[in-house]
């Protein structure tokens, strides 16, 4: 069985397998990421609010 490899929108920076974001829709997506975060109270998190990332959920820290 061949894993999904894991993808990052360029757009809302959601990490994510398939073919669109799940978060925001968009099909503009890279491969090519360095590291994730896990948000999981985007309302307490400081890094969150430094990301503008308005969700929780599994986030790239920097696209390429």
């Amino acid at each position: 069985m061949a894993k999904t490899k894991e993808k990052a929108c360029k757009i809302c920076k959601a990490v994510y397998e398939g073919d669109k974001c799940p978060n925001c829709g968009s099909k503009e997506s890279t491969d090519s990421f360095k590291g994730k975060i896990f948000v999981v109270n985007q309302e307490k998190s400081e890094i969150a609010k430094k990301m503008n990332l308005n969700s929780n959920g599994e986030f790239a820290i920097k696209t390429r």
